[in-house]
Parts: structure tokens; sequence; C-alpha cells
């Protein structure tokens, strides 16, 4: 299929859709998206003032849930009141991230704090849902993948980045391990014969707000930078159309990876694109679920 568009997306009435980081950037487009489709939407946020907002700009059907994808308790008090109030889940688009320069810091766990949240809170967050989703007819988990995950390179030895922490390099291994997490998610599903799908996306580089807050820390000529950067990427209404795909083509296969079609996979029309060579790789991930299992006391499959 070329030329997708939101156009495309089906009557959502029915389906709950939970959407991490839903107040601002590509996670507020892929909900507002899901609600004017006739979704019903809860906005897991961290900030539950700006997540009100969110939803009071999107309207439609939709609720307000905190949940802090840094703390595991965070993470387990969300999912248990949700798992009671939703019995059935048809959609979670683990979409929620950060973006750091700086010195390195920590989650609330202990975390290096791009791993933690960007990867290790979504997978708890995932296990602990995957009863509810399984109750759906077609449940999909939608991970947000970058395309900087294609340069970046797990250490097994040092998950956690104590030594030569470089928050680029962080930020890069995070959206790897959030990649080779989605893929051994979707093996794991398909040998156990579930129902649920798993999907990854990336929005190429596109213009959000995670970038400029990266550099807040970096006075006048780091918010010039990172606006100046910006001027290159593309619509966040454009970015989010690959994990909108993911999350409501009729057509997706579980496994399938979606990305714009542009040069580098950085911008364009939405279209396959293509995992790393260690994203792709089954010893990459059953290392790093082991390794996810231990750390958040999460098990599942």
């Amino acid at each position: 299929m070329t030329g997708w568009t939101t156009d495309r997306i089906p009557d959502q009435h029915g389906r709950v859709a939970v959407v991490t980081g839903a107040n601002s950037g590509l996670g507020l487009v892929t909900a507002t998206e899901l609600a004017r489709h006739g979704a019903h939407v809860v906005l897991a946020v961290r900030d539950t003032a700006a997540g009100q907002e969110a939803a009071r700009r999107i309207g439609g059907d939709t609720e307000v849930r905190e949940l802090d994808l840094a703390s595991l308790a965070s993470v387990r008090a969300f999912a248990a009141k949700l798992a009671t109030d939703h019995p059935v889940i048809d959609l979670l688009v683990n979409n929620a991230g950060v973006v750091l320069l700086g010195p390195r810091r920590t989650s609330a766990d202990g975390f290096e704090l791009h791993l933690g949240t960007n990867m290790l809170g979504h997978f708890a967050l995932t296990g602990l849902l995957l009863g509810n989703l399984a109750a759906a007819r077609g449940a999909r988990v939608v991970g947000l993948s970058s395309i900087t995950h294609k340069t970046a390179r797990l250490d097994f030895d040092d998950l956690m980045f104590t030594r030569g922490y470089r928050a680029a390099s962080a930020y890069g291994r995070s959206k790897l391990a959030t990649t080779v997490f989605g893929v051994e998610l979707d093996r794991r599903l398909r040998a156990t014969g579930s129902p649920v799908a798993s999907v990854l996306a990336h929005p190429g580089l596109t213009r959000t707000n995670l970038t400029p807050r990266a550099w807040e820390d970096r006075g006048r000529l780091g918010r010039v930078i990172a606006w100046a950067g910006l001027l290159a990427t593309q619509p966040v209404e454009q970015g989010a159309q690959p994990q909108l795909r993911a999350a409501t083509d009729p057509e997706v296969r579980s496994g399938q990876f979606f990305g714009p079609a542009g040069p580098w996979e950085t911008r364009g029309r939405v279209t396959e694109a293509r995992l790393s060579r260690e994203a792709a790789d089954p010893d990459a991930g059953r290392r790093l679920w082991a390794a996810a299992e231990e750390l958040t006391g999460v098990r599942y499959l």
C-alpha cells in the first residue's frame, strides 16, 4: 500500500486505546486521531494537568491517568487500576520517551534514565496489561523506535551505561532496546499463539518538543542549536503517521516495522522500514528479554 494517510484509519468505535506520553508531540497527534475516529483513548501521562489540557483539546471520548514510566511503582499502580477498569484493551501505543543531554541520570529504580523510561517502563507496562490485550479481538502493541537504533549497540555487560556515558549514545541504545523488545515480543506472541500483535514504527526526523527540552540546560546557544535543527525536520502530524498506521491499518501484520520513505528514512510518506542487524537478532532478543525480566520483576510469555 502506498500513500497511506490518516484518512485511511477505519472506524475505531468500541475500541479502548492506551497512549503513553499523550499530552504532547507524537503522542498527542496519535491520541487525537484515534479519538477523532471514535476510540476511547486513555491518555497515560506523567503530568495530569497537561493531560487534562490535552484531553480538552482532543475532545471525543478520552480519559487522563497518571503514569510515570521512570518508576516501576507508578507503572504497577497504573496497570492494576487500568486492568480493573478496562478488562479489554484493544491497543497499547508505547509512545512516551525522554531525550536528555548532560550528565548521566537515573530513574526512581536506579536505571539509566533513557533505558528506564523508553524501554524498561514500557516492557513492564506491556507485560502487566497483556491479559487485557489478549481479551480483545485483534489487539496490538505499538512500540516507538527511532532511526538512531540503526547505529546503536547494546552492551550487555553495562546496560546501565555506567562507563563512558554519553547522552546521545544512551538515547540511541534505549531506542535499540525498544526495537529489540518489540521484535522479540512478536516472536514470543507468535510462538504461543497469542492473538496480540507487536508492531514497530519510527517517526524519522520530526519536530517535537523533546529535542528543545533536552537543550534547555545549555542556555541560549543550546536553544538556538535545537530550534535550528528542528527546521530540517518534518511536521509532527507527518511524523505520527507511521505509528498510526501500525496501530490502525487492518492489513498490518505482527512483526512489521513502519517509518518514512524518504532519504535515510528521515521524512516522507509511510512505508515499511528496515531493522538494524542487532534489532533483528534473536540472540539479542533473548538476552535483553531475560535482563528486562530480571530488572523489572515482570515476567510474561
